[in-house]
């Protein structure tokens, strides 16, 4: 046995080892595999491609929310305004935008919900559901077209 060892030893068969018996070279390899799934649901940070697919996130696990009012000088005064007389007074932390906001959203009625979601469609969108509902009142199965004539009065 000693001399089966001598001789193995020249070849690089034994000897070579970690210095982990068979159990524990299993584990690491485990480890290593465990590790490299973790690596892949990692969510990548920075810029994203132009050719990546956008990951839609559940709203319910968003945690950030980032409001752009470059585009909307008036809206930007708006929320300026409200927040320097917010501020002020003599005592007690800055009042930030994020107070604003929960102080204003319990205050939202079901009519101004209505409201914001009639501002957010296009005119198309205004006109399909204006055919649906058409088509639900009359119960018919009118074409686009077909109502558009219908409505404009045109023959």
């Amino acid at each position: 046995m000693i001399e089966n060892k001598l001789n193995n030893m020249g070849n690089g068969e034994e000897g070579r080892g970690t210095g982990r018996d068979a159990k524990e070279e299993g584990r690491g390899e485990k480890r290593e595999q465990g590790f490299k799934e973790k690596e892949e649901v990692k969510k990548k940070r920075g810029r994203r491609r132009k050719d990546e697919p956008v990951e839609l996130v559940n709203p319910k696990d968003q945690n950030k929310y980032f409001i752009d009012v470059s585009k909307e000088p008036e809206n930007k005064e708006l929320i300026l305004n409200m927040l320097v007389q917010a501020n002020q007074k003599e005592l007690g932390r800055e009042i930030t935008f994020k107070d604003l906001v929960f102080a204003a959203l319990p205050k939202l009625s079901q009519k101004d919900i209505e409201r914001i979601q009639e501002s957010c469609l296009s005119e198309m969108e205004k006109v399909e559901r204006a055919l649906s509902e058409f088509n639900k009142k009359n119960e018919t199965k009118l074409t686009m077209g077909e109502f558009l004539v219908r409505k404009l009065g045109i023959n």
